[in-house]
């Protein structure tokens, strides 16, 4: 029987394709997308902030102290987004974001955080953006600060094991904020509504006004009919007659020769 003769390079691209087989189960890929939290809850977004479902039961497989961070990015970062790239670093610092870094990384926590079972009580989402303190403080590029602008974004969980990746979820769905009302947009009143407004709380002024009338005439006539009761009551006396006596031993003192 003929054997047909090994290719030589098959010994040498073999170590090759196990080193690539063996990076690339390096990464876990995990089917979870984060999602904001439940919408029972109210302010899921405002212009700064948003509210996630924390990653409950889903790095289940990592070692416990390796550290699982949330990626925040801009959509456009999301297709070459570099996962060796780490925390903390100038291409992840939250006060570079997002003209000078497309993306930072924040919210670092182990999988002791993240329980597959709720005991009552328990905080069950992440507010991203709440940490107004150290926006500007470039000591601290991992900082949960406020997010700049409407967005949208897009953010996943990323798990490293010292600067290494070893578990990912997908991206989330891009995630808008809030924006703000402009002063131009607030109706004025010349709206229907408001000119009703005006309206019924311009009779309602001139109601009342009548009702204070009415009462400052009427203590003003009691008054007056007080001040006459009391005038007859201080009127002229009566005469009284009062009789004049004489004592007899006036007239026997010889007032004459005095």
């Amino acid at each position: 029987p003929h054997s047909h003769p090994r290719h030589p390079g098959t010994r040498t691209m073999l170590p090759l394709l196990l080193l690539l087989l063996g990076s690339a189960h390096g990464l876990e890929k995990l089917q979870y997308s984060p999602t904001l939290a439940n919408s029972s809850l109210g302010g899921l977004t405002t212009t700064s902030t948003f509210v996630l479902e924390q990653p409950r039961c889903v790095f289940t497989n990592v070692e416990g102290d390796i550290v699982i961070w949330l990626v925040v990015a801009v959509p456009e970062a999301v297709d070459n987004f570099n996962n060796s790239v780490g925390p903390g670093t100038p291409g992840r610092a939250f006060q570079r974001f997002p003209a000078g870094a497309p993306a930072y990384m924040t919210l670092n926590a182990t999988r002791i955080h993240y329980p597959c079972t709720k005991a009552p009580g328990d905080i069950t989402v992440l507010r991203v953006g709440s940490e107004t303190s150290c926006a500007r403080d470039e000591a601290r590029p991992t900082c949960n600060g406020p997010l700049p602008s409407p967005g949208p974004y897009r953010v996943k969980f990323l798990a490293l094991e010292g600067s290494e990746p070893v578990a990912e979820t997908s991206w989330s769905a891009p995630i808008a904020l809030r924006t703000a009302q402009q002063p131009s947009t607030i109706p004025t009143t010349g709206s229907r509504h408001s000119a009703g407004m005006i309206a019924l709380t311009t009779i309602l002024s001139i109601l009342f006004a009548i009702l204070l009338a009415g009462l400052v005439a009427m203590l003003v006539f009691r008054g007056s009919d007080g001040w006459g009761s009391s005038g007859s009551t201080f009127s002229k006396p009566e005469a009284v007659a009062v009789g004049r006596y004489n004592t007899h031993h006036v007239y026997d003192q010889p007032a004459a020769r005095l």
